[in-house]
């Protein structure tokens, strides 16, 4: 595993503190009320936060994997939607530098980093979330361009988005091997709509929305060649699934916090409860939780960039800290008792921002197959 540089301990100590000056404060709010974590995209960008992940001859930081994965999680502990609408962008960035070709690298990528463009990566549809290879979205080539038609699902930033990242069948016979990647810039093309934001148990300030299209796109949105699309799709989702993990441990951490703060805090018979070995050992099993997500998560954050395949290890990262995320903020929750369960305290959001991380891309029984299936192709 790497060590940090100078230059990546010093970023993450300015993204610390923004995070805890800038979005802790207003993630209540978020959660609370309709407005979008968009809200801090001037300051993010000002900060580079919408281009860690890009590379820096594409305008971006270039963070290694190991400090791109302690970014995302000290963004998710301050605001788990901020980190949600973050994350969707670097799925969408990373689609392209993985993807696309140096033409759209260099016109896309750099306006991306400096938060000029927000992006979305729009894979999951209604029929087709956990295997893609179901989608129904199609993309016929004519003399104008190719005609994109069908319908994605739970889509974060789409409706803000300046460009989305399409995925849709141009050989639907051929499976997977007929997926392809298209770049769309939606404010240049008529006939994408997008419905109203979901309504969300967590993340709620992480605004996802139905795209329905039926448009013609030129035929340079085309990312690589006909039929590359899925590769490209799974190769960002390792990424993803890894800055999932990320956002699982952000969120675990700032729940341990909260509980350790208020187990000093909360009295009974005179003595705080955090004197009493039934709590203690309740943290103590949260720590190791945390500790051991975290390993996993670093260990599949070093591979990135190395040009190892890292397919397994992001399922098990994923699959780890989500699941053990889950069962810290409960724990974390049951010690502040009564108070735990009111809104006047963080946990039972951290409760709720966390659910959604052990479904989306791809949810814990996928991980467990992609698992299972390495295992038994190597043996």
């Amino acid at each position: 595993m790497s060590e940090l540089n100078d230059e990546e301990r010093m970023m993450l100590e300015q993204i610390g503190r923004f995070a805890k000056l800038e979005l802790e404060p207003y993630a209540p709010s978020l959660d609370e009320g309709e407005e979008t974590a968009t809200r801090h995209l001037k300051s993010m960008s000002a900060l580079g936060l919408m281009g860690l992940n890009i590379s820096w001859d594409h305008g971006g930081i270039g963070l290694s994997g190991i400090a791109l994965y302690e970014a995302v999680e000290l963004i998710a502990g301050a605001c788990g939607s901020t980190a949600s609408m973050l994350t969707a962008h670097f799925l969408s960035t990373d689609s392209v530098e993985i993807g696309g070709s140096e033409e759209q690298r260099e016109r896309i990528l750099p306006l991306a980093a400096s938060g000029d463009m927000l992006g979305a990566f729009a894979l999951t549809e209604p029929h087709a979330g956990s295997n893609p290879v179901d989608m129904g979205t199609t993309a016929v080539k004519t003399e104008r361009g190719y005609h994109i038609s069908g319908t994605k699902c739970f889509i974060s930033n789409a409706a803000y988005a300046d460009f989305i990242i399409v995925y849709a069948k141009t050989a639907p016979e051929l499976g997977a091997r007929g997926i392809s990647a298209f770049l769309i810039e939606p404010k240049e093309v008529s006939g994408i709509e997008f419905g109203l934001p979901e309504r969300t148990m967590g993340l709620r300030g992480g605004h996802v929305f139905t795209v329905t299209l039926d448009c013609v796109v030129p035929l340079s949105s085309l990312m690589g060649t006909e039929g590359s699309g899925f590769r490209t799709a799974l190769s960002v989702l390792d990424n993803g699934r890894i800055e999932v993990a990320a956002q699982a441990t952000g969120v675990a951490a700032a729940a341990l916090e909260a509980a350790i703060a208020y187990s000093k805090e909360r009295k009974v018979g005179g003595h705080p409860v955090s004197d009493f070995q039934g709590i203690q050992w309740m943290l103590a099993d949260c720590a190791v939780d945390l500790s051991a997500a975290r390993a996993l998560g670093k260990s599949a954050a070093g591979k990135r960039g190395t040009g190892k395949r890292y397919s397994t290890e992001a399922a098990m990262a994923k699959l780890f800290a989500t699941e053990a995320a889950g069962r810290i903020a409960d724990k974390a929750l049951q010690i502040h008792g009564g108070n735990g369960y009111t809104r006047d305290y963080p946990l039972e959001r951290y409760v709720r921002d966390l659910r959604i991380l052990r479904i989306y891309e791809g949810s814990s029984e996928i991980q467990r197959g992609l698992i299972a299936r390495s295992l038994l192709r190597d043996q």
